[in-house]
């Protein structure tokens, strides 16, 4: 096994300091989630967020403890603990800032976002600013491309950001300024939001609205148009046909709902006109 890390600003990061913060407070808060769930070795992801909410990171001893509790190999835990990217094997620092690099996100903006704050911070891709407070982070998804380009902060949700308003985020965070998400709670630090995810809420889940808009815009829409969910039927056999979408709805989509036929150009392809592959 590897003893050091070497980012990619060629500082090398000692695999193991030696110097672990795991106490036995923290060993019994593992047994605690181990035993949340018929089987221990399930609350083996909530675990690995305790450790980095204890040591900021996943480190050898803390693969130990988790591998101790649960009856399992440090191997065992290693490929769980290497297999998912939430999961730091180098310090992260008080704020984990990702920036979403994928299809929509990328074409709205994504790139020149994380660009921008590339410059800005003077970091690369999962490197660390030199006051410890910024970890920049490209990432595949943010699950939210209703408000492409979107960021997270400690995985909270930041909607329809553009370069200016990025840099000044991160900026606000450096500066120690509160910053609260559109969606979510007021940013805590990277350790904090790992506890939470380890299974230990801080009181402030309903902290902010979790939806908007852009994301009820299909609840809207069924509204408008009164389409409906078909009845469940818990008894087992098939439930009776019925109409769920209005006579309108079915009729077909009409062309203010098709991007590019608002204004009324084209025409929509006839069996005829078609051609096969």
């Amino acid at each position: 096994m590897a003893e050091n890390h070497t980012t990619a600003t060629n500082v090398t990061v000692p695999y193991s300091t030696g110097e672990s913060k795991i106490t036995d407070a923290t060993i019994a808060e593992m047994r605690e989630l181990a035993a949340r769930y018929p089987v221990g070795r399930s609350a083996l992801l909530p675990m690995l967020h305790l450790v980095q909410s204890v040591e900021g990171r996943v480190t050898p001893e803390g693969i130990e403890a988790c591998a101790d509790v649960l009856g399992q190999t440090r191997a065992e835990v290693s490929a769980v603990a290497t297999f998912y990217t939430m999961y730091k094997r180098r310090p992260v620092g008080d704020y984990h800032v990702g920036v979403c690099t994928n299809t929509l996100c990328a074409v709205m903006g994504g790139d020149l976002i994380f660009e921008r704050l590339k410059g800005h911070l003077d970091v690369g891709n999962d490197e660390t600013t030199e006051d410890g407070k910024i970890t920049l982070e490209h990432l595949e998804c943010n699950a939210a491309c209703d408000y492409a380009p979107v960021m997270m902060v400690n995985w909270e949700f930041f909607d329809d950001m553009t370069p200016e308003s990025a840099t000044q985020l991160v900026d606000d965070l450096r500066d120690g300024t509160e910053v609260k998400s559109p969606r979510g709670a007021t940013i805590c630090t990277w350790k904090e939001a790992e506890r939470v995810l380890a299974g230990f809420p801080d009181g402030r889940a309903d902290e902010g609205p979790t939806g908007g808009k852009a994301t009820l815009a299909g609840l809207r829409l069924a509204r408008e148009r009164n389409w409906t969910a078909p009845a469940s039927n818990h008894a087992g056999s098939a439930p009776e046909p019925q109409q769920t979408v209005s006579p309108e709805a079915a009729a077909g989509p009409r062309p203010e709902d098709q991007p590019g036929r608002e204004s009324g150009t084209g025409s929509p392809a006839t069996p005829d006109s078609r051609k096969e592959d």
